[in-house]
């Protein structure tokens, strides 16, 4: 398993930009704990697994943070790279402005009293 973290990533983990769909980028959003995680990103940057889990101050075990993660990667949204020992997180926001102008700055930018509070 340490064996697998140190190996650098296939960029075939990540859908080619071409290859994102509507579809599967907005049911990938509508999970309130990935939208948190998309938000929080969109405020930090490019930020290491660890440290967005609880930047997000979500209440999820890691084996599910990491699930809701690669949903995220898989839709095309979030972009992982291995630094060290740490997996660093960002947006693939140039990516998804291509492909759907306006929907990643909607979802930033929509005031926190209209997005779905996590309980």
């Amino acid at each position: 398993m340490l064996i697998d973290m140190l190996r650098p990533m296939k960029d075939d983990r990540h859908p080619a930009t071409d290859d994102l769909r509507l579809v599967k980028v907005l049911a990938a959003l509508a999970d309130p704990v990935r939208l948190t995680m998309v938000r929080t990103l969109g405020v930090r940057g490019e930020s290491p697994c660890v440290e967005l889990h609880q930047a997000a101050r979500l209440t999820i075990s890691q084996p599910t943070f990491s699930h809701h993660q690669r949903v995220l990667r898989e839709a095309g949204i979030l972009r992982e790279r291995v630094k060290g020992a740490q997996r660093i997180i960002s947006l693939r926001d140039e990516d998804l402005d291509a492909c759907f102008p306006g929907l990643l700055g909607a979802v930033l930018d929509t005031p926190e009293d209209l997005v779905q509070k996590i309980d």
